[in-house]
């Protein structure tokens, strides 16, 4: 991995612990207060889940684009090897893809069912 990757990956935890409601699920309210983390907990629960959704779709689709454009570069070097390439790039694809299609379950889950009641 590179020095600017980590970097930016632990800018970005960073960030989103700063932003955790964290103080809302272990404030001490009393009953009436409880409709309030609630629903606070539900707001943060779908925004986490539309920003997971866009970074696994954003980084998702860069990824893909990078594995396009080796694969074609390595068949335009060796047009002998284009079904082991198109094959390790198929597989390539669907693991990618498959990454974004499971931040997409989870951000369901979270939009749809409150995990925090």
């Amino acid at each position: 991995m590179s020095k600017r990757s980590v970097l930016m990956t632990g800018a970005l935890v960073l960030v989103a612990g700063a932003f955790s409601p964290e103080v809302v699920l272990f404030a001490q309210q009393g009953p009436e207060g409880a409709a309030t983390a609630n629903t606070e907990v539900a707001r943060w629960s779908i925004i986490t889940a539309g920003f997971a959704l866009a970074f696994a779709a954003g980084l998702g689709a860069l990824g893909q684009g990078k594995a396009v454009a080796s694969a074609a570069e390595a068949i335009a070097r060796n047009p002998g090897a284009t079904g082991d390439i198109r094959g390790a790039l198929l597989l390539g694809l669907v693991l990618i893809e498959s990454l974004v299609i499971y931040v997409l379950l989870i951000s369901l889950l979270l939009f749809f069912f409150n995990p925090f009641k």
